[in-house]
């Protein structure tokens, strides 16, 4: 959705790396926002994005506006994603994933690639293009790519602009709360672990915690008990003022 950072750029070359011709997106979808204001805040820098894409030699700049996309009715269309859409998210997001699903499939329907890429930040989302490029039988390859983190762990985001200076630096408190997550995991309930979490949010003034969860991989659903043969990650959701942040990891 614009707004570049070199988490995208490394998309980008993922891209370059393996396939004949790279095609970026640019399109802030008004169907995936809950909330109008977040839509009108969300931050809108074309010329430097441009400027981005053609540092890395990105071969096109796709930037449909939104009457070309929606025509004359701006809606999403209805998708089952069994399950996967009503976690997290979900929860807290009501619409989100029908509009990610309806500008998704649009985009892959007029670009028609052969590969696309996404970052694992949005872990939850990719798992959900994932399964309505499989339930529409749609002719493309959905890869992840590792996050790409500031220096301090911040995961790199779009939002990271709205923060002020301060948020940014002490936002490190995310990344360092899920590497202990990870450590306690093998030591800890997961009941216990998230007493833990939201101990540490209590003693910060600046961050409120939405939700974190431990949640099977495959089918997102928050775990009780770990057990061996799934892979688990973590998921956190932070509000540090009027910005919301997202971050995950494997466990």
């Amino acid at each position: 959705m614009g707004a570049l950072h070199n988490g995208h750029l490394s998309l980008i070359k993922e891209s370059i790396k393996n396939n004949q011709i790279t095609v970026a997106s640019i399109f802030v979808n008004p169907t995936q926002f809950d909330k109008k204001e977040d839509l009108e805040n969300y931050p809108r820098t074309l010329e430097s994005d441009l400027s981005m894409l053609q540092g890395v030699s990105c071969d096109i700049a796709f930037i449909p506006s939104i009457e070309e996309i929606y025509a004359d009715t701006v809606g999403a269309n209805h998708f089952e994603f069994d399950g996967l859409e009503i976690q997290m998210e979900g929860k807290f997001r009501k619409g989100h994933f029908n509009g990610v699903g309806t500008i998704v499939k649009k985009l892959f329907e007029i670009v028609t690639p052969t590969n696309a890429y996404f970052g694992e930040k949005d872990f939850q989302q990719l798992q959900i293009i994932r399964k309505m490029v499989q339930k529409n039988q749609l002719p493309v390859s959905v890869i992840g790519c590792p996050i790409f983190r500031e220096e301090n762990g911040l995961a790199m985001s779009s939002r990271n602009q709205l923060l002020s200076e301060k948020e940014k630096e002490e936002g490190a408190i995310i990344y360092e709360i899920l590497h202990e997550v990870k450590q306690l995991i093998n030591k800890e309930s997961i009941e216990k672990i998230n007493s833990w979490v939201a101990a540490q949010f209590d003693k910060n003034p600046l961050f409120e915690l939405e939700y974190f969860v431990i949640a099977d991989e495959e089918t997102l659903i928050p775990a009780s008990t770990i057990s061996s043969n799934k892979n688990y990650r973590a998921f956190i959701a932070v509000h540090a003022g009027k910005v919301r942040l997202i971050d995950t990891t494997a466990l």
